[in-house]
């Protein structure tokens, strides 16, 4: 038997996940979890890559305990944020992407590429938090000054175990700077942006194998964590998909980037697969729902919340997308500033959010529908969302399309998949009802991914 692990990390937790094949089916078993979160640093946010480290050393040799050996193992994380190295000393701290940092680098960025340019070279979605706005901070700052090297969140994880700089290519593709048309970064851009050069070797592709950690051969999946999610959404035909945590990454596979107007004015993304285009919105998602648990009621399980908002009959809603909600001091005052009759009870406060997430879900699946020249009949939903059947009944309510909800870890799936792939092996859809031990994983229906 053989045996792979997929380490998982998202902004509020991480896992590790050892799959196997039964039969051509993937079968699974969570053997570690850790909590992740951003922690304040000299007024900014910041992640604490030491602690990720042990954490992931630490599930590895979890795994290595239960299942004697691994024949492989990968990283994912979200996308965007990254380490600067001077060699291998690391340029610290390494900031978060709901910092604000980016507020004076972004006209500045504009001012030599505006955006309609930028977009058009990469079809990279604007977002403040984007990793070219992150880097043309630190060069305005002198934080670039002899560095080597920036390797995203999960390369630099890599690298700590195999010694190995790899840059990969889905990753890469949410920094605002590789080609839409050549899958590499963009030398003009960077040009003219007067970024290092040497900071953008070539990518490589998931499924490169990048290197050993205590004899496992370490493999770049699709490293960026929404990459390996579709990848691992066991999917009738081309449909939307929703990878459901802490964003909600609403999108359909391409054959190619689209990057047109249409797109551009939509704030469509065009981001890295595995052997395809995903053509997707960065929206809001759970953390709307997890910040208001955390003010209102944090030891309220996720069950009596659902319920309450079912019966509330608030029918107020919010722009759930506005900057007003990304990184409020409370969330609770962010709700209230925005609504002419503000909620009275929790019920109504969870009710207005998971309704807000369903509208903004609708417009998003109209201007996909617009922008594609497709209609939809399917919308799949993945990750932790995926468990609160409330929010499914308000999308399907919202959409007009069948929501199929799979409660998996479409990630560690998709993770895996890529691993066993290399190693020749064949690889079936999972059913439904495998659900990646479901019950191992928080209650919480709000849970980030």
């Amino acid at each position: 038997m053989y045996y792979y692990l997929a380490i998982d990390i998202g902004a509020s937790s991480g896992r590790h996940i050892v799959g196997w094949l039964d039969g051509g089916e993937v079968k699974t078993k969570e053997v570690y979890r850790f909590p992740n979160g951003v922690s304040e640093r000299d007024g900014h946010l910041t992640w604490d890559v030491d602690a990720l480290l042990g954490h992931v050393e630490a599930g590895i040799d979890r795994a290595l305990t239960e299942f004697g050996a691994l024949e492989s193992l990968s990283i994912d994380t979200w996308g965007c944020d990254y380490v600067l190295l001077r060699g291998d000393e690391e340029v610290r701290p390494c900031y978060a992407y709901r910092d604000g940092r980016t507020e004076a680098a972004i006209p500045a960025v504009h001012e030599k590429v505006p955006f309609a340019g930028l977009y058009a070279h990469t079809g990279c979605q604007f977002q403040p938090f984007n990793t070219v706005y992150q880097l043309c901070d630190d060069l305005a700052r002198g934080r670039l000054e002899g560095v080597t090297d920036f390797l995203m969140v999960p390369e630099y994880l890599m690298c700590k175990l195999t010694g190995v700089k790899a840059k990969e290519y889905t990753n890469a593709t949410t920094t605002g700077l590789v080609s839409a048309q050549t899958g590499e970064f963009d030398l003009e851009i960077v040009e003219k942006l007067g970024l290092p050069a040497h900071l953008f070797p070539g990518l490589q592709k998931p499924g490169t194998v990048a290197g050993a950690y205590k004899g496992i051969k370490a493999v770049l999946c699709a490293t960026h964590d929404t990459a390996s999610a579709v990848e691992g959404i066991p999917m009738e035909g081309e449909q939307p998909y929703i990878s459901s945590g802490t964003w909600s990454l609403l999108g359909v596979k391409t054959p190619k980037p689209l990057t047109d107007e249409k797109s551009r004015a939509a704030n469509y993304s065009n981001e890295g697969g595995v052997g395809y285009n995903r053509y997707q919105k960065n929206i809001m998602g759970m953390w709307i729902v997890n910040r208001l648990r955390d003010e209102l009621c944090p030891e309220k399980p996720f069950g009596e919340i659902v319920a309450e908002a079912e019966a509330s009959a608030f029918d107020g809603t919010v722009d759930a997308n506005a900057p007003a909600f990304l990184a409020p001091d409370s969330m609770k005052a962010a709700f209230d500033g925005a609504l002419s009759a503000k909620p009275q009870s929790v019920g109504n406060y969870f009710r207005c959010a998971y309704r807000s997430l369903a509208v903004s879900y609708r417009d998003a699946i109209r201007e996909l529908e617009e922008n594609t020249g497709r209609t939809y009949e399917k919308l799949y939903i993945v990750g932790g969302g995926a468990k609160n059947g409330f929010l499914n009944r308000l999308t399907e309510e919202a959409t007009g399309k069948t929501v199929v909800a799979l409660p998996i870890e479409a990630t560690a799936l998709g993770n895996l998949k890529i691993q066993m792939t290399l190693q020749g092996r064949t690889v079936c859809a999972p059913t439904r009802q495998q659900t990646f031990l479901i019950d191992s994983i928080e209650e919480s229906e709000g849970i980030s991914c």
